[in-house]
């Protein structure tokens, strides 16, 4: 690695859009508590590594029990996807964040 500079990559959202018009019911959830969960647009994968922060932050509410149950699995694919991308194995991150777009979308689903 260089003495003053390094590589990165970043995972960045792409909605049509906001997060909001994609995920209306969770971006209602996070913006209850605190409205800069809601306002910042975050990706899936910020929030699958932000996950043990906002389920803290949301204790009692029903966006943690929505969360709850996909914990563990949220947090393993989102260290998968980042293992895949320091590795350079770029689609197979890919792949690994469509599978949490698929939990993304039955917590929404979930959510009332």
């Amino acid at each position: 690695m260089s003495k003053h500079m390094q590589i990165r990559i970043k995972i960045l959202p792409y909605y049509k859009g906001k997060m909001e018009g994609a995920y209306p019911k969770l971006t209602r959830h996070l913006g209850y508590l605190d409205t800069q969960w809601a306002n910042e647009n975050l990706s899936l994968y910020d929030l699958a590594e932000q996950l043990d922060q906002i389920l803290y932050h949301y204790e009692g509410t029903r966006l943690r029990e929505a969360l709850l149950p996909h914990g563990d699995k949220l947090k393993k694919l989102q260290k998968e996807i980042e293992t895949k991308v320091a590795e350079w194995k770029l689609s197979d991150a890919d792949q690994l964040l469509y599978q949490l777009e698929d939990i993304f979308e039955e917590i929404e689903w979930k959510l009332d």
